[in-house]
């Protein structure tokens, strides 16, 4: 992760500045936020989604943050609330408040970064301080590297790449001209007529022998980090979203769009346009072809999928896309025709 919280408070100051109702021990002190799943000692974990629950049998989190029905479903000292997914943004917010401070890049921080004689820094490069750059790397012209990133030996960063804070890269990386690494993922949590904006407070972790095409975007994670395996190849103008994990030696074709928690296996080959949405799992060796969208998780390795309805005059299409929109009528009408024919 790229980093932990720097202040801490105790569950009674938390309540007292966003509301709640504390049970248990409401001097539990609180340094980060985490998932159920993961967290720890000093950590506090939200219950946001029902299909969780039975984490918090195993949870180590120090304190949960629950709805009022899920309330009881936890014996340790809990934040009750009617939102947990808004509050936790918030709780999120109020751990997080020097992240931002800590993705600065710092033109004279040059001399305060390991640095080695053998890395080329193109002109107008920003880089921020404690980077570690390995040996032979070329930085190129108006690249920005944040506070805190490591890139490998070897590496190659063409003109105006930018590195957020705490984002590691692999020996022997390609980053084309436009890349960003390490934005903020897209997360809001709904709150009434508002979004709250949840803090990104992973990383990103690029393995060895990765390129990665022009203008392509790959956003840090939520709480953990987003990970792209060794040797994948990534076309130009792709969005991989936040807590994305790319397997190994996956090969990603341009335009293609990944929504958050996308967990692609190793090998998989992704079609140009392809459209992937969150929260979903991909057989290694999978393959999906140009411009499909996957709605579902593929349990099976080795598969090729496709979804893209064939080109035809337009005259053709919309008459094909009327008996389309028409199907689930004309299903209702043959199993009440076949209940009759019973």
């Amino acid at each position: 992760m790229a980093g932990r919280g720097e202040t801490s408070y105790t569950l009674a100051d938390i309540a007292a500045q966003l509301g709640g109702d504390v049970l248990g021990d409401g001097q539990t002190r609180i340094s980060q936020v985490a998932t159920l799943a993961s967290a720890g000692e000093g950590e506090i974990a939200f219950l946001a989604n029902r299909k969780y629950r039975n984490q918090l049998q195993t949870t180590r989190a120090a304190a949960v943050i629950l709805a009022p029905d899920a309330a009881e479903g936890f014996s340790g000292p809990r934040i009750v609330t009617s939102n947990p997914y808004a509050y936790y943004a918030r709780v999120a917010t109020l751990l997080n408040q020097t992240t931002a401070s800590a993705s600065g890049v710092h033109p004279s921080a040059v001399t305060e970064s390991a640095i080695p004689d053998s890395v080329f820094v193109g002109p107008h490069v920003c880089i921020g301080k404690d980077v570690s750059i390995g040996e032979g790397s070329r930085i190129h012209a108006g690249s920005v590297i944040g506070d805190g990133v490591s890139i490998g030996e070897d590496s190659v960063l063409y003109p105006n790449v930018t590195i957020y804070h705490g984002c590691r890269i692999g020996q022997r990386a390609i980053l084309h001209s436009g890349v960003v690494i390490g934005a903020d993922g897209f997360g809001f949590a709904p709150d009434g007529k508002e979004w709250v904006k949840i803090p990104q407070i992973g990383a990103v972790v690029i393995g060895n022998d990765v390129e990665i095409g022009a203008n392509t975007t790959i956003d840090r994670g939520a709480l953990d980090d987003t990970t792209v395996g060794d040797g994948c190849k990534i076309d130009n103008l792709v969005m991989i979203g936040h807590n994305c994990n790319i397997g190994p030696y996956s090969v990603i074709a341009g335009c293609t769009g990944m929504a958050g928690s996308t967990t692609l296996g190793e090998h998989c080959i992704l079609g140009g346009a392809s459209m992937i949405s969150g929260h979903l799992s991909l057989a290694p060796n999978t393959t999906i072809s140009g411009a499909t969208t996957v709605m579902r998780s593929i349990v099976e390795p080795g598969g090729v999928y496709a979804s893209v309805f064939p080109l035809d005059s337009y005259e053709h299409w919309m008459r094909n896309a009327s008996h389309i929109r028409r199907l689930a009528k004309l299903a209702d009408r043959v199993a009440e025709l076949e209940k009759k024919l019973k």
